[in-house]
């Protein structure tokens, strides 16, 4: 049946006809009547129209997550539950976060409130808020130009992980998401989602020129902001072989479709250095749609994830009807936004070794603002060092210094063999003007990147001087930020 299917504030709906592209801000707003949920910025900046989905947790238990409804196209929440703010008071009286902002006094206008309730409503249901970065991480998304943060972070303070026993954590334990299998067709537009790799095939070998889309956070951007109107979509978030993390023998595999918040949490503590690049990766809204296979099938070289992987060693983990072939991840970018992905076959992962106890390795995302921005300059340093205090092996890798993320072969060279020192950091440090050659724009000019990029390598041989794979600590960002700025004189 050619018809879209999802529960909306605990009532079974389906649509047809309407196009697979419309989102779910849109639709909420223009065909339900539920204005509540508010069009801000339409592209995941302001998190006004935040509204709560059920996913699967990292357990494999139901788990509601807050996401942004203008970067969610409508056939993406097939079988799944979502809840707007109306459905938030019951006839016994209001949700504990709308009294809990309401007792902060952390509403003005009132314009961004909904969205706050609904980040704030996805907190009380978290059992993992055990730091205060956290509960900064979990507002991010969400803008106010009214009251100032501080009655609204006192509101968040007061109910995140309460674990309030009412009706919507009763709903979680039978509403975890139905199958999603989709095969879909309104205003001239396809939308597939298969749950089985054999009919993934299938769909390709019928519809060659597909796109693929899994989170759909850039995606919806085109939508939203260039009025596209792809015309044949084949959704990847069937395939739950795409979403899990596994370590086999010494060797991680992430999968394609596991989401940014997902390896966020994952890599807390085995892979600070990855950690550090997912912390301020985007807002949580966004953490949670946004997907590995996304981030680094767009091949963007601004991209967040690409230099992190690429520094840890990270092999890419391609899949068709043939079988996989895996390549390293730095050759998977063959030019600006081009892959080296074959015709109807996909990113189905990336391999990591465990890193060493030896090694040093570390993170860093420059950019103008903290959260919800894009790099200047992206920058991930593995270096090993023998028991002489020789370097054994070296991946620079960098975002936003050239048209594909790229290691600094040159750099790496001058480290290789060299004693750990600051000599032979001077030395990489110079030698990666010979690596670049950065273009100038709004973001940073070239002789900018050129000193930040070296700056962050001087930099990151101060930071592991006393421990190799730091965790991202409170100042952290603010210190980079001053290393730069000394830079740029």
């Amino acid at each position: 049946m050619n018809s879209l299917r999802f529960n909306l504030n605990g009532a079974w709906v389906e649509e047809t006809g309407v196009s697979p592209t419309t989102t779910l801000l849109r639709y909420l707003r223009d065909r339900r009547g539920l204005t509540g949920t508010k069009e801000g910025c339409a592209e995941g900046d302001c998190g006004a129209c935040s509204v709560a989905v059920v996913e699967q947790g990292e357990d494999a238990r139901p788990v509601w997550r807050a996401i942004n409804a203008c970067l969610v196209m409508l056939p993406m929440l097939q079988g799944k539950h979502v809840v707007t703010v109306e459905a938030l008071r019951s006839p016994d009286g209001y949700h504990p976060v709308q009294l809990a902002m309401s007792k902060a006094l952390g509403s003005q206008c009132g314009y961004c409130t909904p969205g706050i309730v609904m980040s704030l409503f996805e907190a009380s249901y978290r059992t993992d808020l055990d730091a205060p970065w956290k509960l900064d991480d979990q507002l991010c998304g969400n803008l106010c130009r009214c009251t100032g943060y501080r009655p609204i972070r006192e509101a968040a303070q007061a109910v995140a992980g309460s674990c309030p026993e009412d009706r919507f954590a009763a709903q979680l334990e039978a509403s975890a998401p139905q199958g999603m299998a989709l095969a879909y067709e309104g205003e001239g537009q396809r939308f597939t989602t298969p749950e089985t790799f054999e009919a993934l095939w299938d769909e390709l070998d019928a519809h060659p020129d597909a796109r693929f889309v899994n989170g759909g956070t850039d995606l919806s951007l085109e939508v939203t902001k260039r009025f596209a109107l792809p015309p044949k979509l084949v959704s990847l978030e069937g395939l739950q072989a795409l979403k899990r993390i596994a370590v086999v023998d010494g060797v991680v595999r992430v999968g394609a479709g596991v989401t940014i918040s997902e390896l966020e949490s994952f890599s807390e503590r085995r892979f600070p250095s990855l950690h550090r690049m997912t912390r301020y990766f985007a807002a949580r809204q966004i953490k949670h749609r946004g997907t590995v296979g996304g981030n680094l099938g767009n091949a963007s070289p601004i991209g967040d994830l690409p230099p992190a992987l690429i520094a840890l060693g990270a092999t890419a983990v391609l899949r068709s009807r043939a079988g996989e072939r895996r390549l390293p991840l730095e050759d998977f970018f063959v030019g600006y936004r081009k892959t080296a992905l074959a015709p109807k076959e996909l990113l189905a992962g990336v391999e990591l070794p465990l890193v060493a106890p030896s090694a040093r390795a570390v993170s860093y995302k420059v950019s103008k603002r903290r959260e919800l921005d894009i790099s200047a300059v992206a920058a991930s340093f593995f270096v090993d060092v023998d028991a002489q205090g020789l370097v054994t092996a070296a991946r620079l890798a960098f975002g936003g210094m050239a048209a594909t993320p790229k290691r600094a072969s040159t750099a790496e060279r001058a480290l290789v063999g060299q004693p750990w020192g600051q000599a032979a950091v001077e030395a990489a440090a110079r030698a990666i003007a010979a690596d670049f050659t950065p273009m100038s724009d709004h973001r940073g000019s070239a002789p900018y990147r050129l000193l930040v990029a070296a700056n962050l390598l001087r930099g990151f041989f101060e930071e592991t001087r006393h421990d190799r794979q730091p965790a991202l600590r409170p100042g952290h960002a603010a210190t980079v930020q001053a290393l730069v700025e000394v830079a740029h004189g």
